[in-house]
């Protein structure tokens, strides 16, 4: 490579691990968007089954944790 080759090929490097940056912070907030939409919904869906206050603090406690919830009972459904 010549020396203006080599400038060209690490100014377009440089333009494609910006683009790709931007490409991974979008994907990463796509991602924290549906997981808040699903704590939105395991908060409504366990406060509105507690049967008193505590049980329904112990629901918003689950809520932050539902993807566990959510992977371990695939996983014991698929095991059967």
């Amino acid at each position: 490579m010549t020396k203006i080759d080599n400038k060209n090929f690490q100014k377009n490097l440089k333009k494609i691990k910006k683009s790709m940056s931007k490409n991974k912070n979008l994907t990463i907030r796509t991602k924290s968007g549906f997981y808040f939409l699903g704590f939105v919904g395991s908060v409504v869906y366990y406060i509105s089954t507690a049967t008193d206050f505590w049980m329904g603090v112990l629901g918003i406690l689950k809520a932050f944790v539902w993807p566990a919830f959510l992977v371990f009972a695939a996983l014991q459904n698929l095991a059967a």
